[in-house]
């Protein structure tokens, strides 16, 4: 049975370069309506944007997929993690992502109203997003893979099911 994604509003960064100078970048509040109502959106999150296996594996698979996402009918590759929209905006930089839009959980919410925040301090992270990735119809989750071994101050990272690959899997299946 699906059910709606959170309703949240994110904290994000848009270029604005009528601005100009260094920083021509300006608050934007993104609601989940605007992000997911009327939309197909496969969505994965991260403990953590610079982290190694969300900078080496997660995010550039996806990225590479894109094309066969859009195929497939997605509108929209989004990825959520608990970082702040400069850190979000840095890493999206030095990752070269073209498709993949980064979105910044900076408060956590959207993650905690996933069921999906838990306790990383272990690795000095603090509160963080356990490791998912969802399909997303109009704001009503269609299909979720997420991580085994759901826990706080988990001692692995779990990357087996949250990938692009089992997700463009799924999506061809349907």
């Amino acid at each position: 049975m699906s059910h709606a994604v959170p309703s949240v509003t994110f904290k994000t960064r848009v270029r604005n370069d009528a601005l100009g100078g260094p920083n021509p970048f300006e608050w934007k509040d993104l609601s989940s309506d605007e992000i997911f109502k009327g939309k197909n959106v496969v969505v994965f999150s991260l403990p953590g944007a610079f982290t190694p296996t969300c900078s080496t594996s997660h995010l550039p698979r996806y990225e590479a997929l894109y094309d066969e996402f859009k195929a497939q009918g997605v509108d929209a590759i989004v990825c959520i993690s608990v970082n702040d929209a400069f850190v979000m905006y840095q890493w999206g930089k030095s990752q070269n992502a073209e498709h993949v839009f980064l979105l910044p959980d900076g408060n956590g919410e959207f993650t905690r109203k996933m069921g999906m925040l838990v306790d990383k301090h272990n690795l000095g992270f603090g509160q963080r997003s356990w490791r998912y990735s969802m399909y997303v119809e109009n704001g009503e989750i269609k299909r979720l893979f997420s991580e085994e071994g759901f826990t706080d101050n988990c001692p692995t990272d779990p990357f087996e099911v949250s990938d692009a690959d089992t997700m463009l899997k799924y999506l061809k299946s349907r």
